[in-house]
């Protein structure tokens, strides 16, 4: 993995994170593994065409936007609220001129955010729907799942088990997604 990889990605990663930091480290980490699962996922549906090196990319970049954010445990001190890092590093990814790369950021949350829970929760997110729609996104964001990014872990693994918990407690059908995209990557 990664021998083929373009250092597109990396150089973006090192334009807003220091290499020898340990958000970098976690990041870097964390994406390899979502990258690495999302692959995995990808090769069972040959059938969807799926693009492997823009998923491979596409998930070491989906959190670039952490940095921006007040999320202490990752070692990120920005002004803004966690769940604000997939629009902000679409906004990243837009000026890097990458704008599928860009998509998949802002639609990796949950298992997607549509512009009705956007207003009904009050989160401070531009009001648009933020759901997956290509299989690339939607391979990256149900990998993505499997991965929680911690300070001191670097990156836990989460079983389908703890997930579908976690995913069940928003109440908005996302448990049920998730069920249907392990029905279709494992």
């Amino acid at each position: 993995m990664f021998n083929k990889l373009s250092t597109r990605p990396l150089d973006i990663i090192h334009e807003y994170y220091d290499p020898g930091s340990r958000t970098y480290e976690i990041l870097l980490r964390h994406g390899k593994l979502v990258a690495q699962k999302a692959m995995d996922a990808a090769k069972k549906v040959p059938h969807l065409n799926p693009d492997m090196n823009f998923i491979e990319e596409a998930a070491l970049l989906h959190d670039i936007g952490i940095f921006q954010t007040d999320t202490p445990q990752l070692g990120c001190s920005g002004k803004y609220p966690y769940v604000c890092h997939g629009y902000l590093g679409r906004e990243l990814l837009e000026k890097a001129g990458l704008p599928r790369h860009a998509l998949v950021c802002e639609r990796h949350l949950g298992v997607g955010i549509s512009a009705e829970e956007i207003i009904k929760n009050g989160f401070p997110v531009p009001e648009r729907d933020m759901i997956p729609l290509s299989v690339e996104e939607q391979v990256v964001c149900y990998a993505d799942k499997f991965f929680s990014k911690d300070w001191t872990l670097i990156a836990k693994n989460n079983s389908e088990e703890e997930i579908i918990r976690v995913l069940e407690s928003y109440g908005n059908g996302s448990a049920e997604k998730f069920k249907e995209w392990q029905m279709l990557f494992e």
